[in-house]
């Protein structure tokens, strides 16, 4: 009897024995696959930091591998001004054909970083810097009305499209400019040929296509190859929460800032 059941119990054994190192293995393959999806979920999640960060303008351009200085000879202002090195690029191929067309086309304003443009807002928001040449402290008190008067031309901190570095202003970043012979000549020059450098003009004049956002800026130009990408990843991992740390930022939240001015462009730009 003891022999019979040894006989029975000694193959169910042997194969236990067997069975060991393949279920041992699959465990740790399961517990190595864990670690593995663990390990890429951190990773997404810190490129989508990292991407915030940058579609919000919190960094230096200057300290980053893919901005490029603009040359003195395309340079406005004359102070250190950079781009995406692939926006700077096909500006100047823009810039050699309008040349060769008999137009002067040269950067008034490039990369503004969210510390940049805090300033320019934050001067005008309170009465620093004037604005149709009113201070508008004085002029318009009521906070939320200020912010919308100041959103006519200027972006808050955080969604400006020149925090990518592939937008830039043109020549001159003033309708009067524009309104001179030398200026409509450049823009027209820009509307019949900046498409064939990948470059569109975002803020269009305002009509049944384009009903929100900011007012009409001829000067202001965005270079699509980069710029469209930039827009949907702005859409799908910014929220409105995401845009404060300026003066008068407690009014935000009662403006679609996102859907109306991020997105509030000319279709053509989408």
């Amino acid at each position: 009897m003891n022999n019979l059941t040894f006989k029975h119990i000694l193959p169910v054994a042997v194969l236990i024995l067997l069975c060991i190192p393949i279920a041992t293995s699959s465990l740790l393959d399961l517990e190595q696959k864990r670690e593995n999806e663990l390990l890429l979920e951190q990773e997404r999640i810190q490129k989508e930091a990292e991407l915030k960060i940058y579609l919000m303008g919190k960094f230096e351009p200057a300290e980053r591998k893919d901005f490029s200085l603009i040359p003195e000879k395309y340079n406005v202002g004359g102070y250190g001004m950079y781009l995406r090195t692939e926006t700077l690029d096909a500006f100047s191929q823009m810039a050699n054909q309008a040349e060769q067309d008999g137009v002067n086309l040269r950067i008034a304003s490039a990369t503004r970083n969210f510390t940049y443009q805090k300033s320019i807002w934050e001067n005008k928001w309170t009465g620093v810097a004037y604005v149709d040449g009113e201070n508008l402290t004085k002029s318009i008190p009521n906070g939320l009305e200020r912010f919308k008067k100041i959103l006519e031309y200027n972006s808050v901190p955080g969604i400006s499209r020149h925090h990518w570095g592939t937008d830039i202003d043109i020549n001159n970043a003033n309708l009067s400019y524009f309104g001179t012979k030398e200026g409509k000549k450049v823009y027209e020059w820009l509307v019949n040929n900046a498409w064939m450098f990948g470059f569109c003009q975002p803020y269009n004049l305002k009509g049944s296509e384009r009903l929100t956002g900011y007012n009409e800026e001829k000067w202001h130009w965005s270079y699509l190859p980069l710029a469209q990408n930039f827009t949907q990843e702005y859409k799908n991992l910014i929220k409105t929460e995401d845009i404060n740390g300026f003066l008068g930022a407690e009014y935000g939240p009662g403006i679609n800032l996102i859907s109306d001015y991020v997105l509030g462009i000319n279709p053509e730009c989408l």
